[in-house]
């Protein structure tokens, strides 16, 4: 496994972590039907965590979906019906301390987790025979569990799509009012701002135009730094963090079927 994880233990300090997660329970889980499944994903640690699968054809492209903060996967159902809709199954993870999983919620856990979480998707759609290529998305937070796996860990994805994203915590942080300094009153170098620039994989990034929480300059920054020849800027107009969707749904569906079905 790769071991880029454990940089981020910088971050696992209780201040930055009660700015970082908003964790919610819920012991609720969708009824499987015809096409949805909750599941449960060995996490390591004993830890499992809980995701949900939203398929609609085992010959559809299948996106490894890392959420946002605040939010649990039970709750994509419509975006997984949207989804669908476009020609791709959609698999969302929670994280530790989220939905039904185990643990609490840490930075490098979250990132370590990620791993693990990918290796058991894949093999989960080979032994059900669902044939489409894989992509990786993250939004908001889930954005660090992304660009970390599509650094360290491509092989088997054909694209990567960043939703809300930013690559550089410390700045983030900073938002906050969180100073986050060295020993010597230094700024850190951001942890795994490194990662962004080894993604030579296809890459969509979509980012709302006034996003008050993770500002487009963070999604511009991500998209100047990885290094991959065949990427793609979205900014969706006039939508904010968490209006993303629902105030540009048309256009994000668009770009994204079409990102998929390109690199498909």
């Amino acid at each position: 496994m790769n071991e880029n994880w454990q940089e981020f233990r910088i971050l696992d300090h209780p201040s930055i972590l009660s700015m970082i997660f908003y964790p919610r329970a819920d012991d609720y889980r969708l009824p499987d039907s015809d096409r949805i499944t909750g599941l449960m994903v060995p996490a390591g640690d004993g830890i499992e965590i809980s995701c949900q699968f939203y398929f609609s054809g085992k010959g559809n492209a299948n996106m490894l979906f890392f959420h946002g903060n605040g939010e649990l996967a039970s709750e994509y159902e419509d975006a997984g019906l949207a989804y669908n809709g476009i020609g791709i199954n959609l698999f969302v993870a929670d994280y530790r301390g989220y939905g039904r999983s185990g643990g609490r919620p840490m930075v490098s856990a979250m990132i370590k987790d990620a791993h693990p979480i990918a290796m058991w998707f894949g093999q989960f759609l080979q032994d059900k025979g669902y044939t489409g290529s894989r992509f990786i998305m993250g939004r908001s937070l889930g954005s660090a569990s992304a660009i970390e796996l599509a650094a360290a860990c491509p092989d088997g994805f054909k694209g990567m799509v960043i939703e809300s994203g930013f690559c550089d915590v410390t700045d983030l942080l900073g938002r906050f009012g969180l100073a986050f300094k060295g020993p010597g009153q230094e700024k850190f170098a951001s942890p795994g701002f490194d990662s962004v620039t080894k993604i030579a994989m296809p890459t969509l990034i979509i980012h709302g135009e006034y996003d008050s929480i993770v500002p487009l300059a963070e999604g511009e920054k991500i998209y100047r730094n990885i290094a991959s020849p065949d990427k793609k800027m979205v900014v969706i107009p006039e939508a904010d963090h968490n209006t993303i969707f629902s105030a540009g749904m048309e256009l994000y569906l668009r770009e994204l079927g079409g990102f998929v079905q390109k690199h498909k």
